[in-house]
């Protein structure tokens, strides 16, 4: 059941990120390869990753009343784009609005594909 879970989110990042690269122009993936390993990096770096960094800057996500969390978002999908070389963006605001985009719709599509409960 993990790995059906694993892929599912791998799938929803995927959709994510393409929804962002259609939506923003400074947000380009070239072709599909780059936007399937795109979205394995992505997901990587918020399961690792970004648990510590928000430990870490919880202080200054506090004293901005949570403002820092889109620069936290941003540079780990920053990074991303540092790391993949099919992902392009145009800057440092491309990346905290294509780090908006996909939390939007990965949090809408989760709400759709919510796995059931199993009742006792």
């Amino acid at each position: 059941m993990e790995f059906v879970r694993l892929i599912l989110n791998w799938l929803i990042n995927t959709a994510a990120l393409f929804t962002a690269a259609k939506m923003l122009p400074g947000v380009q993936v070239a072709g599909v390869e780059a936007l399937v390993v795109a979205a394995l990096v992505i997901g990587l770096i918020n399961a690792t990753i970004r648990p510590v960094l928000r430990f870490v800057t919880f202080p200054l996500t506090l004293l901005t009343l949570g403002l820092f969390y889109f620069v936290l978002n941003g540079s780990l999908f920053y990074l991303a784009a540092a790391v993949i070389p099919g992902l392009e963006l145009n800057g440092f605001g491309a990346a905290i609005l294509g780090a908006l985009v996909m939390s939007m719709v990965t949090t809408v599509l989760h709400l759709f594909v919510k796995p059931k409960k199993k009742t006792p």
